[in-house]
């Protein structure tokens, strides 16, 4: 077959199917078959239907997607590169290699056009449930009549495997309770997975089921046929009040005369031989390989100019919006560059010595609402657990699907999902977004909590109940291990302060970061507050250990801990000095700040000379020993918990004066 008699749109489709079996071929690694099946759906994705302008990627009315079904990402990339991204066919070459834009699943970051990271199946579908807030929430806030500077949608691919992960069904529930219309899925439905046909673990029905969660559903019984798929699509978006799901039938790796439809197509090259014949079935030279007829790509790069037009008459009616509203845009655009407002952190409460003791989790809902004010664009809420984790922004309303306008999200008991959507919220420019639960449940949350300091970006995650303190509901929801399980991810900020003013300056911090996610740790029971003219002041919180008091003299022995233990051990030295040891006390409430310092700072803190040191965290033991040194000794958790009050447990797990006075001294 000559490409002379093929229309431009089926050359072009069929240049992406070869172009990324080409780049898995050469890779020898990577998912052919879902690219081959589905580039027809993202022809016409890309053509008809997305706003976007590949000069400026970042442009924040454009439409967002999403490829849940990451493995399939040599599709987008190909789409990307012909559009005219800043993405070279020399990047394609160089797929899944060291230090290329083009790694083995999307990645927020490396490559121009990527809204999220996706891979771990699911995460991308409730990511762009996130996103779907982000924008309703913005719409809500700055559209006016006759500017509707907010309209993008959100769409996505997902595949089979997506259906399967639970967080999807979470998402899912949470985006047709609040009516996101404006989500727009398309669910490759090709029956194949790594182990095979799909029906070996898999044979709900998906249509019912999304209906039932209040979703909009059609379905296109061939991926080839293009017109089907616009006419889905346009019924998609007519649909306003339900998000939409499109079920897409594909044959995967169609063109393959021998792997078509089949498991081996999916996570694996085809091979030499095999490409040679596709390239032939689709009359493409066999001997050629990241073929790009001229009139493919000048047709494609025709289509991606496009949006430079779109995204100009957007920045015109943008300009009009800031000369008629021109308090909001400026808001907006603060916001959108990642600035904060002048001042906002002068609204951080102070919180006196003589006060009564107070949880950490209750002095950060008076934080919270302090600085709510002045930070018009932080958002967030808890997974059913706003009583309990002091998260409600008590000026503002909850978001609905009545009230977009709403600051308060009530996730349901969806902790994984409210993660992912977290990261999605928090990858719309212009807003700051937090979501709560008890710290035991953080163990739904781990892989949007790793996906978010993979791509570098700063939800919030607030996490309350944190230790054997909590008490009587004893071992379940005791957690133990969870501390030294999130400290272990890179680039993320665990930090759990020792009473209201640190806990004042711990929301400092994380508001202020933008380079990755901070996960904020607060008690249940009452801690006192420490005297800040008596001790070291709270902001040296932002440094992660600080001398909080000092010995009498050259200190014998180092005390350190977080959070509640503090007080413990400022308990512990006052018995100590008055036995004669000259006890220094450490607070550290994050490791992760801690690390950032320079020599100087650290050996001020931990002298190479001391070296009878002790830590104490009602907490898993792992990781003190950096610390500690092997002179050392820590006073941790090395079993679970049990149900009882808690000044039982302490007594029972040793976390009392006494008993830190004894270990001190043991190292004496």
């Amino acid at each position: 077959m000559e490409s002379t008699t093929k229309s431009i749109e089926e050359l072009g489709i069929d240049t992406v199917r070869i172009l990324s079996a080409d780049a898995v071929q050469k890779a020898n690694s990577g998912h052919p078959g879902t690219a081959m099946a589905l580039a027809p759906v993202g022809h016409v994705l890309w053509t008809e239907f997305l706003n976007y302008n590949p000069q400026n990627p970042d442009w924040a009315n454009r439409d967002r997607f999403i490829l849940s079904a990451g493995h399939a990402c040599i599709l987008q990339y190909s789409f990307l590169h012909l559009l005219g991204y800043d993405l070279s066919l020399d990047d394609i070459k160089n797929f899944r290699q060291l230090h290329s834009k083009t790694a083995g699943h999307p990645e927020y970051g490396l490559c121009p056009g990527i809204d999220v990271t996706t891979g771990p199946l699911g995460q991308g579908f409730a990511n762009g449930v996130g996103f779907a807030i982000g924008q309703k929430h913005l719409a809500a806030r700055y559209n006016k009549p006759g500017f509707n500077v907010f309209d993008y949608h959100v769409y996505a691919i997902c595949s089979d495997g997506d259906m399967m992960e639970g967080v999807t069904s979470e998402a899912a529930s949470l985006a047709g309770h609040l009516e996101l219309g404006n989500i727009i899925y398309l669910y490759d439905d090709n029956k194949i997975s790594i182990e095979g046909s799909t029906d070996i673990a898999f044979n709900e029905d998906v249509d019912a089921r999304f209906r039932s969660y209040g979703w909009h559903v059609q379905s296109v019984s061939d991926a080839n046929d293009i017109h089907a798929l616009h006419q889905a699509l346009v019924n998609a978006k007519s649909e306003t009040q339900k998000p939409s799901l499109i079920r897409v039938r594909s044959l995967i790796a169609y063109g393959s005369p021998n792997k078509s439809g089949t498991a081996g197509s999916h996570g694996s090259p085809l091979g030499a031989d095999e490409i040679k014949l596709v390239k032939e079935f689709f009359g493409f030279d066999p001997d050629k390989s990241f073929n790009v007829p001229t009139e493919v790509a000048e047709y494609y790069k025709q289509v991606g100019s496009r949006g430079i037009e779109t995204e100009k008459k957007w920045n015109q009616l943008f300009s009009d919006y800031k000369a008629k509203f021109p308090e909001l845009a400026a808001e907006f655009e603060e916001a959108f560059a990642g600035k904060l407002p002048k001042g906002w952190a002068d609204k951080l409460p102070v919180f006196k010595g003589s006060d009564p003791k107070m949880a950490t989790r209750q002095a950060s809902g008076k934080v919270l609402n302090a600085i709510a004010g002045s930070l018009p664009n932080m958002i967030g809420g808890a997974a059913d657990l706003a009583p309990s984790t002091e998260t409600t922004l008590k000026e503002s309303s909850s978001f609905t699907s009545e009230d977009r306008t709403g600051r308060n999200f009530h996730f349901g008991i969806r902790e994984h999902a409210m993660g992912s959507a977290l990261n999605g919220m928090s990858l719309t420019k212009g807003i700051i977004p937090f979501g709560a639960t008890f710290l035991m449940f953080s163990e739904y949350m781990r892989p949007p909590i790793r996906l978010a300091a993979i791509m570098k970006i700063a939800p919030i995650f607030v996490y309350t109940h944190d230790s054997i303190g909590l008490g009587e509901d004893g071992t379940t929801h005791q957690p133990i291990e969870q501390l030294i399980s999130l400290r272990s991810i890179p680039n993320i900020t665990v930090i759990r302060p020792a009473d209201a003013n640190e806990t004042a300056h711990a929301w400092r911090v994380a508001v202020e970061k933008q380079d990755g996610p901070t996960v904020l740790v607060f008690t249940r029971q009452g801690l006192p507050i420490i005297d800040q003219d008596k001790y070291a002041k709270a902001s040296n919180l932002e440094k992660g250990a600080y001398v909080l008091s000092e010995a009498s003299k050259t200190p014998q022995v180092i005390l350190m801990a977080t959070g509640s233990e503090v007080a413990l051990i400022m308990d512990a030295q006052a018995k100590l000095e008055a036995d004669g040891v000259a006890t220094r006390v450490v607070s550290m409430p994050s490791w992760e700040l801690f690390e950032k310092q320079d020599a100087a700072y650290k050996e001020s803190v931990f002298p190479k000379a001391i070296k009878k040191r002790l830590a104490v965290e009602m907490a898993s033991p792992l990781g003190w020993h950096k610390y500690v040194t092997d002179e050392g000794d820590t006073l941790c958790m090395t079993t679970f918990g049990e149900s009882a009050p808690a000044e039982e447990l302490y007594k029972y797990f040793g976390f009392t004066v006494d008993n830190v006075v004894k270990k001190a001294k043991a190292l004496l």
